[in-house]
């Protein structure tokens, strides 16, 4: 099973990774202007909200989180080296902010009819005050995919040979995606005197969309502990000779 097993963590990242990417990129067009963000922005829409975008989608998301927590309960020892520590924290911190980001966005849009566009998701960002979290929303899944694919492919004369570009790839990527954020911000704020309310669909379902967020975040950490803790017992047990090794141990 170990090799069915990374292989569908391969696939499941890369596909994963290729949505981030493919954000981030989004993200840094409002370097140039909010419309081409705008225009970006559509693209994606159409792509990971039709119906064949959508399965790949979360169905990448559901086997990439479900191996995760595999793998968290099979770990016999917590050593680790720190590529490892920050790939580790990197991977288990994104769902906790990409939570908030998708019942603000996909959920309400799926539920409520939201339309978004970049401009109604500054204003609600801006009158919530998270825009810090926007910021670091989507660096610790790039650095956790990047790291991923590079300690699978190191060995390989193209990846040595590559790895200065692929360095400046995974640190420069995130910034560029920082600086068209903020310059989006800042467009949206010179456009208007007031800032606008919220979309009133947010805004109606607003206590809704929070008891969204807090459930999926509740059930998210139950299970990575879960995972976590069960591995630690049922080590401690093996240890002491009250159960035998699993058969992947």
């Amino acid at each position: 099973m170990q090799p069915i097993s990374r292989h569908l963590q391969l696939g499941s990242g890369v596909v994963l990774l290729t949505y981030l990417f493919l954000h981030l990129v989004n993200h840094a067009l409002g370097i140039w202007s909010l419309d081409l963000a705008g225009r970006g922005l559509m693209l994606a829409i159409r792509l990971w909200h039709s119906t064949p975008g959508t399965i790949l989608l979360y169905g990448a998301a559901a086997l990439h989180f479900s191996l995760a927590l595999r793998t968290l309960y099979g770990r016999r020892h917590w050593v680790l080296p720190a590529t490892e520590w920050i790939r580790l924290w990197a991977g288990l911190s994104l769902p906790l902010l990409l939570i908030r980001h998708a019942v603000g966005t996909r959920l309400a849009a799926s539920l409520y009819g939201f339309e978004p566009d970049y401009e109604k998701i500054v204003i609600s960002l801006i009158s919530s005050g998270t825009q810090g979290l926007q910021l670091a929303l989507l660096a610790p899944g790039w650095v956790h995919g990047c790291l991923g694919l590079w300690l699978r492919y190191r060995h390989h004369d193209f990846m040595r040979r590559a790895k200065p570009a692929l360095l400046a790839l995974m640190i420069g990527l995130p910034l560029l995606s920082a600086a068209g954020f903020m310059h989006m911000t800042r467009t949206v704020e010179a456009a208007h005197a007031h800032l606008p309310a919220p979309d009133p669909k947010i805004q109606a379902h607003a206590l809704t969309l929070d008891e969204w967020r807090h459930n999926l975040l509740v059930l998210y950490a139950c299970l990575v502990i879960g995972a976590a803790g069960a591995g630690l017992l049922r080590n401690r047990l093996e240890r002491r000779g009250l159960v035998k090794p699993s058969i992947d141990a």
